[in-house]
């Protein structure tokens, strides 16, 4: 696949949610491309469609109207397997909440998606160790979430995410929880993907020093 159409993109986006007897409009007549390998922010207020316009790039959610490409495909002409099979290949997410198991260790935690996705538990162990190891948790791999801290739990969902071998990451105020020292440290690292594996990175942030280190950055202004 050409790098020309390993982007991601919306044409004519609008999404409405229908609340009582009301249509709110989130997103209205959205036009957006991130080629392969860039880095998008994505800043605005509350209520201004940032977490919702992510669900739609990663095919989570349906736009109300227009279409949303991930490397040339059209979501939402896919089924729904076909829809899952589609992002569990191209795209990772990270969370502002890692989400994380607590009864498994890190190590644990980061192969268990490979093992769903039909990987051995021996090529899913030596993955899983790589993934960690590039996000500086070699040394950690073993233990629980409870027994890391902060920064370091978000790393393992980091890693967790690469472990697919994604080429496009999206994640949700990922640094939202970490106090400032930790969240450029995270923030470092997801940079460094981006750029040592051509990875494209869009970020939701309300953190507008981290968001202006990143190529571009969107502001979405909040809807009347």
């Amino acid at each position: 696949m050409s790098n020309e159409t390993k982007q991601v993109c919306c044409v004519d986006v609008s999404k409405s949610y229908h609340d009582g007897e009301n249509d709110i409009t989130v997103l209205n007549h959205m036009n957006l491309t991130v080629e392969a390998g860039e880095s998008l922010a994505v800043v605005g207020p509350s209520g201004s469609g940032k977490s919702t316009l992510l669900h739609l790039l990663g095919g989570l959610d349906r736009p109300t109207t227009g279409e949303v490409f991930l490397h040339g495909q059209n979501w939402h002409q896919l089924s729904e397997d076909a829809r899952c099979k589609w992002r569990n290949k191209h795209v990772g997410f990270v969370y502002q909440f890692h989400h994380l198991l607590p009864e498994f260790t890190a190590l644990e935690n980061v192969m268990m998606p490979l093992i769903i996705g039909n990987q051995s538990e021996d090529e899913a162990r030596s993955t899983a160790k790589a993934m960690l190891d590039e996000v500086g948790l070699s040394t950690r791999m073993h233990h629980k979430p409870m027994q890391l801290s902060g920064g370091e739990r978000q790393r393992v969902a980091i890693a967790r995410a690469l472990g697919p071998k994604p080429d496009c990451m999206l994640a949700d105020e990922p640094t939202g929880n970490l106090d400032r020292t930790t969240a450029a440290q995270v923030f470092d690292i997801m940079l460094e993907l981006n750029q040592t594996r051509k990875m494209t990175l869009i970020v939701v942030t309300h953190d507008l020093s981290l968001a202006e280190r990143l190529g571009q950055v969107l502001d979405l202004e909040q809807k009347a």
